[in-house]
């Protein structure tokens, strides 16, 4: 089965383009020239038309991540 409907993949190939043109623009105003962002934004478009596309997965925040303790090798410490 799918993952993605023809319009999904219509929103995405029109983002793609947009980009190589240089006219895609991000939520902040800035061009976009990654590839990733341009299939993010056209996933985006689609879902906003109510194209079949997965539901998008909850943005990172720097507080949900699990802090680990660093370790400290032995080189680092002073040795009398």
């Amino acid at each position: 089965m799918a993952k993605f409907g023809k319009s999904a993949s219509k929103s995405i190939k029109s983002a793609m383009h947009r980009r190589k043109k240089g006219t895609l623009k991000s939520g902040s105003g800035q061009t976009v020239k990654s590839r990733k962002q341009a299939i993010a934004i056209g996933l985006s478009e689609a879902r906003e038309k109510g194209g079949k596309v997965p539901a998008a997965k909850p943005a990172r925040t720097t507080s949900s991540r699990k802090k680990t303790a660093r370790k400290t090798s032995g080189r680092s410490a002073k040795k009398r």
